[in-house]
């Protein structure tokens, strides 16, 4: 009876372990599923809570969502921070992979991001504006710091919005090639990094 009773027993999470428990499920929940396929019941079966306990960490199926694609949008800056000492031609190229590959593999989550923020959730509107926004220094800063294109960053007042310009334009790209438009991810990663390139130089 004991051993059995050891055997039931559970390590107690702290708050942190628990939250990041709940993020990882529904991070995959949210990219294997469309949102509204997705049921809380759903993520507090699988992480062995009960509904009454997510909704503590999350007051809303939105707040969670919200969470979790923050928590995507923090890893994928992380993936694609660029290398201090390396050109950024050599590394467009390499980012663009990950980017992709993230792109592809998080295709429900990706698409559902994007819908809720045209549909003015705020939650996630704020989350998209914030990633967005972390996304645009990440390569505004790569950019400065580049021995070709610092002084050419210099000169352009407006390279933030050309920036701008370009990650809707590579969310397009990658909207419709989940879509089903037959390119192989290499073509893609080409198509977009020609678009930034021809920001950059014309």
């Amino acid at each position: 009876m004991a051993a059995n009773q050891g055997e039931r027993t559970r390590r107690r999470l702290s708050t942190e372990e628990r939250r990041e428990q709940l993020l990882s499920v529904g991070a995959r929940l949210f990219s294997e599923s469309p949102y509204d396929d997705v049921r809380i019941e759903q993520v507090a079966e699988i992480a062995g809570v009960s509904r009454g306990l997510l909704y503590h960490y999350f007051p809303t199926k939105r707040d969670f969502f919200a969470a979790v694609v923050e928590r995507e949008s923090e890893r994928m800056l992380r993936m694609t921070a660029a290398v201090p000492g390396t050109p950024v031609r050599e590394q467009l190229a390499a980012g663009l992979d990950t980017y992709l590959e993230y792109v592809q593999a998080h295709a429900h989550g990706y698409r559902a991001f994007h819908r809720a923020d045209a549909a003015g959730d705020q939650a996630v509107r704020r989350v998209y504006q914030r990633a967005l926004a972390a996304q645009e220094r990440q390569i505004l800063d790569a950019l400065a710091a580049d021995p070709e294109f610092g002084p050419l960053a210099a000169r352009r007042p407006d390279l933030h919005l050309a920036v701008r310009g370009w990650l809707a334009f590579t969310t397009a790209v990658c909207l419709e090639w989940l879509r089903g438009a037959g390119l192989p991810r290499a073509e893609v990663r080409d198509l977009c990094a020609r678009a930034l390139l021809g920001v950059l130089v014309d």
